[in-house]
């Protein structure tokens, strides 16, 4: 349930994400930079606040305790996050590319999906591991969302060894572990590209 949750949540969020976050860095038009920064905002608002708002949304379509339901639910702090990391990226390449391109008779659409895209590939890399760490370690909205014990995640379960003022802390730090791994073993092969997104990020082109 985890993998299946949280890797949705990071390809359709990264891939919505990356078309934004061109559409914020290489058009102009009006208020588009006040809407970069309300991204931010949607992204720093606490999880609890957003608690009522997502229930009534979860509950008029009608999926409440479903695994694509809580997909929909983490592309809330998903995507700003996706959008917001990719804009830095995006920054980092020559706008000379986009028009050359164009000019050589590319469209927008396929300037960005052949040209600037594929040199924003460690970037991508290193936002997917970050988008799906924290989709994988999301536990309120998990455990709020899902209550079939089936499609619960992994923090769910974990967060369930612990009954009254019972914790069994064997089976709870054997339980952390085995959760740990599958995200240890993310970044240690995307460990290079994730170095290299964080510096193309950190420089303007």
């Amino acid at each position: 349930n985890s993998l299946l949750v949280a890797g949705s949540a990071t390809f359709v969020s990264v891939l919505f994400s990356s078309m934004a976050a061109y559409s914020l860095v290489r058009l102009k038009y009006l208020y588009r930079n006040w809407i970069g920064r309300l991204i931010l905002f949607t992204y720093l608002m606490p999880s609890g606040m957003l608690f009522i708002p997502l229930s009534v949304m979860i509950s008029r379509l009608q999926l409440g305790n479903t695994l694509h339901g809580l997909i929909f639910v983490y592309l809330t702090f998903a995507a700003p996050l996706s959008t917001w990391l990719l804009m830095g990226y995006f920054r980092s390449i020559p706008f000379e590319l986009d028009e050359q391109a164009m000019v050589d008779g590319a469209t927008r659409f396929q300037a960005f999906y052949r040209i600037v895209l594929p040199l924003t590939g460690p970037g991508l890399v290193a936002v997917s591991v970050f988008t799906f760490t924290a989709a994988w370690n999301e536990l309120l909205y998990a455990l709020i969302f899902i209550t079939s014990p089936s499609l619960q995640t992994v923090p769910v379960a974990i967060s369930r060894l612990i009954t009254g003022d019972v914790f069994r802390w064997g089976l709870i730090m054997a339980a952390s572990m085995f959760a740990a791994l599958p995200v240890m073993i993310l970044y240690y092969f995307a460990q290079r590209f994730v170095v290299q997104g964080l510096a193309a990020g950190a420089v303007k082109g």
